[in-house]
């Protein structure tokens, strides 16, 4: 039996950066990866794609560990990175973008993720496991946003 939990996150913020160091940041996904926390491992799998291996989750009893590989693609003149899912890799379908916005003296940065994880436990624990899972992936994401926030200088 298994559990699929989705995410669904959006993040919003400005910071003293030039748009052209954050896209560069933002675009190198082994460097940008470089700010998330507990990342176990990052694969370069060729042609954009990448594999995240994060680290396990949760007691000895009960643990999960994500893992998820999706395509990267940039696009410098929209100021876009966006990711999407690639099928058969891991336990997760993890997708999403980056939107980077010249506001001239700051830059607008923001975020979309979606995904679904697959939990391999039975139905009946979804009820608990999902708001953790929802909630530990949560707090990743804005501890990475926290990291990004301080390489660029700070929020304005």
């Amino acid at each position: 039996m298994a559990i699929n939990v989705n995410i669904d996150l959006g993040y919003e913020f400005e910071v003293k950066a030039r748009a052209a160091d954050v896209f560069a940041l933002l675009s190198d996904v082994p460097t940008s990866v470089g700010y998330f926390p507990k990342v176990h491992k990052l694969t370069d799998l060729g042609g954009g794609v990448y594999r995240w291996e994060m680290e396990k989750v949760g007691t000895a009893q009960v643990n999960i560990q994500t893992i998820y590989a999706s395509k990267y693609v940039s696009n410098k003149s929209k100021g876009t990175v966006v990711w999407t899912p690639v099928e058969g890799e891991g336990n997760a379908r993890v997708g999403g973008s980056w939107k980077i916005t010249d506001n001239q003296h700051s830059t607008g940065v923001a975020l979309q993720i979606s995904g679904v994880v697959t939990v391999a436990l039975p139905a009946l624990m979804k009820m608990v496991v999902a708001p953790v899972v929802e909630g530990e992936f949560e707090k990743l994401v804005e501890k990475y946003i926290d990291n990004l926030i301080q390489k660029f200088g700070g929020e304005v």
